[in-house]
């Protein structure tokens, strides 16, 4: 486990980096309900909207997997157990973080 003074500082700092990220995600859902498909897939297609789009992805993510952290080891009283949930939480989000990522690679590419 890493220090509890780190984890604080990464929530506050991915919160705040998600402010812009999250505007930029408003703009992607706007476009993608009020566009056709081709022209939301070229927007997308930018390299910056989609290092924006999967940065959001990457970071939301993280505060979720610390945010849930923080709620299993203020709740969860034994301690194998808490150990076992963070670490299979942290993995739930491991996989939902490649499956977005695949599937903005999917998206991206065209097929």
């Amino acid at each position: 486990m890493t220090s509890p003074v780190r984890e604080w500082w990464h929530q506050r700092i991915t919160a705040l980096a998600l402010i812009p990220l999250t505007f930029w995600l408003l703009v992607f859902l706007n476009k993608a309900l009020h566009m056709p498909y081709a022209e939301s897939r070229e927007w997308l297609a930018s390299a910056s909207n989609s290092l924006a789009i999967a940065g959001w992805l990457v970071l939301v993510l993280y505060h979720a997997a610390l945010g849930i952290q923080v709620v299993l080891e203020d709740y969860v009283s034994t301690l194998t157990l808490r150990h076992r949930l963070i670490w299979i939480s942290r993995g739930l989000f491991l996989v939902i973080g490649c499956i977005g990522i695949a599937a903005l690679i999917f998206i991206v590419s065209g097929q």
